[in-house]
């Protein structure tokens, strides 16, 4: 007889709800079993897995039946933060305080109150807040907590720059741990396509939509054994520049590599009017100009 154990009861519900939400959008039959699959592992287990979670032990998470790397960090997050991150992004309610709350010193109640009072949604404009006074300002913050926050966005700029690199002048290799510049550039036309003919499955954010409209596409896929998730940007700068349906926000996970990107149609310089992955600025130089250096080589 298949008893849960209610110490799990929340993952399991977790898990399920993941599941329903796949299966509503349309995503693939391997994912939406995997996860109801651990969601059943995992109720009849006899351990609390929430003592592994808050100790971040992912090692021995991963181990058990069924939850490898993804879902062992899920179950992390869920306990840690209160919350999953990545059934907020099936939702549609994709922040940058989600992304920022993990750093040192923040947390969600300090990443809320940054995101609304300083305006911001990259990191890059979060360094600049932290040196030039503007985060200093915002309640909560002391020098010791600010210089905590300093080199836990320096450390996560860093993995950012790591991740680049190119092969020669004329033949572009992706970024370490991520599907390359090409395919997010394919999936991000795709899912724009997809979402102007209305083939996809729409649905409510919590944020930004009093009437609880079903607005948002959401688009799932898979290429090159990489898991996609693609939906328009609902953040407050997509907003105020009335960029909601030109920023697109691509998810990409592999084993255990998961990252983001944000796709946008550039406004200046050498690529105004093309769509660039932002942040990779010179990656998407070097993409867009690989066909020209390769059609002077044959001249």
């Amino acid at each position: 007889m298949f008893v849960r154990n209610p110490l799990n009861e929340g993952i399991f519900q977790l898990l399920n709800q993941i599941a329903d939400l796949l299966e509503l959008q349309e995503a693939s039959t391997f994912r939406i079993t995997a996860y109801r699959k651990a969601a059943k592992e995992i109720a009849g287990m006899g351990d609390d897995l929430k003592s592994l979670a808050l100790k971040k032990n992912i090692k021995k998470l991963e181990a058990l039946p069924s939850i490898g790397h993804s879902i062992g960090n899920i179950i992390i997050d869920y306990y840690t933060n209160g919350h999953s991150q990545y059934l907020n992004r099936l939702r549609g309610d994709v922040s940058f305080e989600h992304i920022i709350e993990k750093i040192p010193g923040l947390g969600p109640t300090l990443a809320k109150r940054i995101t609304r009072q300083l305006n911001i949604d990259t990191l890059e404009e979060l360094e600049q807040a932290a040196y030039d006074g503007r985060l200093a300002q915002v309640p909560g913050f002391g020098g010791a907590r600010l210089h905590l926050v300093r080199m836990g966005i320096e450390e996560m700029l860093n993995r950012k720059k790591q991740t680049k690199s190119w092969q020669s002048s004329f033949e572009f290799e992706s970024r370490l741990e991520s599907p390359g510049i090409q395919v997010l550039l394919e999936i991000d036309q795709k899912y724009r396509n997809l979402a102007n003919q209305g083939k996809l499955k729409n649905i409510a954010p919590k944020r930004f939509n009093p009437k609880n409209e079903a607005w948002l596409p959401i688009y799932h896929t898979e290429k090159n054994d990489w898991h996609f998730t693609a939906l328009y940007s609902n953040t407050i700068r997509a907003h105020q520049l009335n960029k909601q349906y030109d920023w697109v926000i691509v998810f990409y996970q592999k084993d255990q590599v998961e990252g983001q990107v944000t796709v946008v149609t550039e406004t200046k310089g050498p690529l105004k009017g093309k769509r660039v992955v932002r942040g990779w600025e010179e990656d998407s130089e070097k993409y867009y100009s690989m066909p020209l250096l390769l059609e002077s080589q044959a001249d």
